[in-house]
């Protein structure tokens, strides 16, 4: 019948889209890292060996592009959550979690001043990325505490405050050296000891 609409399923993007994508993503990652709120596209476009009309096919402006490196580093970060869980012990895939945590923390503090050049405004991510968050290290903590390897008499987030207050009041070039020790020391904390 005239008018009526078919409803198709999306078709999933072609390899070399997806591809060209998180080449994209990588490059804007790095170059906004080095240059922050000042890096062109068209300079993240020649970082990632693609043409400027294949950034603006995937990111059509820039807040699209920095928002989508921001929420690609939080995707990335909940996908390692699982594999840690399928592959280590509770205790270790919290530590390899907090420590991959470490790491975002750097990408966030280097990315500070494009993510603050959103027309919008970070709030908006930011409060995404915090409950997120606060779900991935719940869970980690939970494994952990149920296998009786931890025992934790504080909000799993905690844990994290601590790392992030590492990154912000120390975030001198030795701050990322200091949140892992301190990770190492957070988990010394939290093990269980033999009554």
């Amino acid at each position: 019948m005239e008018g009526d609409k078919i409803d198709r399923p999306a078709r999933k993007p072609r390899a070399d889209a997806q591809r060209n994508r998180a080449l994209l993503l990588q490059a804007a990652k790095t170059v906004f890292a080095e240059k922050g709120a000042e890096a062109s596209l068209d300079e993240i476009a020649r970082a990632a060996g693609v043409g400027a009309g294949t950034l603006y096919r995937h990111f059509p402006h820039r807040d699209a592009l920095i928002e989508a490196v921001y929420r690609n580093e939080m995707e990335q970060l909940a996908q390692a959550a699982e594999r840690f869980s399928e592959a280590l012990p509770p205790v270790e895939a919290l530590r390899a979690w907090m420590l991959l945590f470490v790491e975002y923390m750097g990408t966030k503090h280097a990315m500070a001043a494009a993510l603050t050049s959103l027309s919008r405004g970070p709030g908006e991510l930011y409060a995404a990325s915090g409950a997120r968050l606060q779900a991935t290290i719940d869970q980690l903590a939970e494994n952990a505490v149920r296998s009786g390897e931890v025992r934790l008499e504080i909000e799993p987030l905690e844990l994290l405050r601590a790392i992030a207050a590492v990154a912000s009041v120390g975030a001198g070039p030795d701050w990322e050296a200091n949140a892992r020790r301190l990770v190492d020391i957070l988990i010394a904390g939290i093990r269980a000891r033999p009554e």
